[in-house]
């Protein structure tokens, strides 16, 4: 009994799949290792795209919290649009940055370029399709992005919600890159930037 336990490695060590309608012979150890050499691979892999995911959220946050503190210290309303149509796309690597927002019977948006009167339903319409964040990768811009549009391959559209008298709208964010933005965690994260201008806004436009 002893002599036949002491065999069995030997045995296992050798044993041989004949697979007859394929006509090979596969060894169970080298099988084994085969799909070690798999798992250790896959497992590399899905280290090195956890990195990467890590990274580039952790220079996302930083880059949303510069974002913030700008908005945070604008000295007025113009000022904080100033800093989100010029300042914000070099803090958050964007190509085009636009506001719009409307009150009752007045639209307006706002880019790099300044100022100008839309019509409202435009805006009423875009916030209707969507709620929070919309993350899209688009063959044009949005039209709110104004002649930026043409340049736009993803974009993130995010509402802008107020109580009234404040103003409703939405703040554009747009890429020449094709890339979509980040879903869940990106989403998240540009949701709280919205938040913070629509509370930025209301600090300077309520007395």
């Amino acid at each position: 009994m002893q002599g036949r336990i002491e065999e069995k490695p030997s045995l296992l060590n050798h044993i041989r799949i004949t697979l007859a309608a394929m006509g090979r012979v596969i060894s169970f150890e080298d099988h084994a290792l085969a799909n070690l050499r798999a798992r250790v691979a896959a497992a590399e892999e899905a280290n090195q795209d956890l990195i990467a995911f890590a990274r580039g959220h952790s220079g996302a946050v930083a880059s949303i919290h510069g974002a913030v503190l700008a908005a945070i210290e604008a000295e007025g309303l113009d000022h904080l649009l100033h800093v989100v149509t010029q300042e914000w796309p070099q803090i958050l690597g964007l190509d085009a940055v636009a506001v719009a927002l409307f009150a009752g019977e007045m639209g307006v948006r706002a880019d790099a370029s300044g100022l100008q009167f839309v019509d409202p339903r435009l805006i009423e319409r875009s916030i209707g399709e969507f709620e929070g964040v919309l993350l899209r990768g688009v063959g044009r811009g949005h039209p709110l992005f104004g002649p930026a549009c043409e340049l736009i391959r993803a974009e993130a559209l995010i509402r802008l919600t107020s109580e009234p008298p404040l103003p409703s709208g939405l703040l554009a964010l747009g890429q020449r890159n094709p890339q979509s933005f980040d879903t869940r965690h990106g989403s998240e994260l540009l949701i709280f930037l919205g938040q913070v201008l629509t509370r930025c806004m209301g600090r300077w436009l309520i007395p």
